[in-house]
């Protein structure tokens, strides 16, 4: 949270840089929304891609869950079950890693002037060229989706989250709340996320792979056809 914190400072700062920010992460939205847009059409399994597209991959401000996790952080670890302060933990690093690289990659789009998204896009991932991160930020997402999975299993947590819900409107933790909630109600609407966390592992694996690998100019037109296709905006 701290390495985040010394991140966001620095683009506030800088007000260009933000807007290269926040482009870079509405593109990314708008890829993960094409990617998974069979999944958020099921009943089964929409509420975890959104999940995932608002808590982790998405282009919302996080900076009020941040400010609240790092108040509490030491709170969890002694209060919470092993299992929470792992998630918690989880969160932290997948948060941290992501916007490393989020980072990294709006420096480059400052630099790059090709006026198309797709390629500017495709030229600054491969530009920031930090494989291991990106394989690392998928694994990190993978057993993130593991734990929650674990937890609603948990005899007795889904009562206690309930019952956190106006202590953590009088500490001023209702966004870290949310998370919670959020988190485990679309996992244990799924009643087992082996599928779903199997597909999203085969599905960013292969773009990775495609943005690291394949020719620009194909890698290109398969992003252009998979967000036509979903007619994301």
């Amino acid at each position: 949270m701290q390495a985040v914190s010394v991140l966001r400072r620095r683009h506030a700062a800088n007000p260009s840089l933000h807007a290269a920010l926040v482009e870079v992460k509405r593109f990314q939205a708008r890829r993960f929304r094409a990617t998974y847009a069979d999944l958020l059409k099921t009943a089964r399994y929409r509420q975890a891609a959104l999940f995932f597209l608002d808590e982790l991959y998405g282009d919302r401000n996080y900076e009020q869950r941040d400010h609240q996790f790092a108040r509490i952080a030491n709170t969890i670890a002694r209060l919470f079950p092993v299992a929470v302060a792992d998630t918690a933990a989880t969160l932290a690093e997948v948060h941290a890693l992501t916007e490393k690289l989020d980072d990294q990659m709006a420096l480059c789009w400052l630099g790059t002037d090709a006026p198309d998204l797709v390629q500017r896009y495709i030229q600054c991932w491969r530009a920031v060229a930090d494989r291991p991160a990106r394989q690392q930020q998928l694994q990190a997402v993978l057993h993130l989706g593991e734990e929650l999975d674990r937890l609603t299993r948990t005899p007795g947590l889904r009562r206690l989250l309930k019952m956190m819900r106006a202590p953590a409107a009088m500490a001023g933790l209702s966004s870290l709340q949310h998370f919670l909630e959020a988190g485990f109600d679309a996992f244990a609407d799924m009643n087992g996320a082996a599928e779903f966390l199997r597909v999203v592992g085969e599905r960013e694996s292969a773009w990775i792979s495609s943005l690291f690998d394949a020719d620009a100019v194909a890698c290109e037109t398969k992003m252009q056809q998979l967000l036509a296709s979903q007619h994301v905006d």
